[in-house]
């Protein structure tokens, strides 16, 4: 729970605003994928894996390029009630298709798909536990398990050059209470007016920006602040990429 009070914001594990969880990334967590990452960005863990096929879709075939796909899904139990599986149910929701989709579009945005090949890697983010920011984790675990899947390749003398130009990560903001907080817990993002995902490069270079005012439309100046605080996420999240990525040599 978040109150205001007239000088201090409360908020239920005693971040201030501009803070996030506690974050934790362990690489080659699956032993037996390309690459793969476990993320934990405080209560939420997403298992990322990388897995790279030597064909391409056939909307590509003979353009002389790869391809970046990914696909997203929630354990039955990632919450604290049962949710079906899609599988069950004979097809995926709005909702799963919508970050599916986020996060090919984010990943591709720092790939040189031309120097990639006519090869496809599948980026599979399984949610085993959800407290908030799934999608923004889902991006940030992802972008590891490419890295560990690159490095392969280049090891393999199957690429000369891992052909990422950059880093990319992402993040949650928004206004609860008529504060901005950044990385939503479950929580606090049940009851946000405002909720913005960010996805940003490590050269601080946009890649997209989701915002929707739920209860209360937001100023400029509101929007200002949360993409200030959700740029000084992404730096710290980077940063924790590039720990677990030490041998990855980006492409200009």
């Amino acid at each position: 729970m978040t109150t205001k009070s007239k000088d201090t914001i409360f908020r239920s594990d005693n971040r201030s605003p501009e803070q996030l969880r506690p974050v934790n990334i362990i690489p080659d967590f699956i032993s037996t994928a390309e690459g793969s990452a476990l993320i934990e960005i405080g209560n939420t863990r997403v298992i990322c894996t990388a897995t790279v096929e030597e064909s391409v879709p056939a909307f590509l075939k003979g353009a002389g390029k790869g391809w970046i796909t990914a696909e997203y899904s929630m354990l039955p139990r990632s919450t604290l009630t049962r949710t079906a599986r899609e599988a069950a149910r004979g097809k995926q929701s709005g909702r799963t298709h919508e970050i599916q989709r986020l996060i090919g579009r984010a990943l591709r945005a720092v790939v040189d798909l031309k120097r990639l090949g006519e090869r496809t890697i599948t980026l599979d983010c399984d949610v085993i536990q959800a407290d908030g920011g799934t999608r923004t984790a889902s991006i940030t675990g992802a972008f590891v398990a490419l890295g560990l899947a690159m490095e392969k390749l280049v090891e393999a003398g199957t690429l000369s050059s891992a052909p990422i130009r950059d880093f990319v990560a992402a993040i949650s903001v928004g206004i609860v209470e008529s504060n901005i907080l950044l990385d939503l817990c479950y929580e606090e993002d049940s009851q946000a007016e405002v909720d913005l995902n960010f996805v940003m490069t490590g050269a601080r270079k946009i890649v997209e920006v989701q915002a929707t005012a739920e209860q209360h439309p937001f100023d400029e100046a509101q929007l200002k602040k949360m993409m200030d605080y959700a740029a000084k996420g992404i730096e710290t999240l980077i940063a924790k990429q590039r720990a677990v990525l030490p041998r990855l040599t980006l492409r200009q």
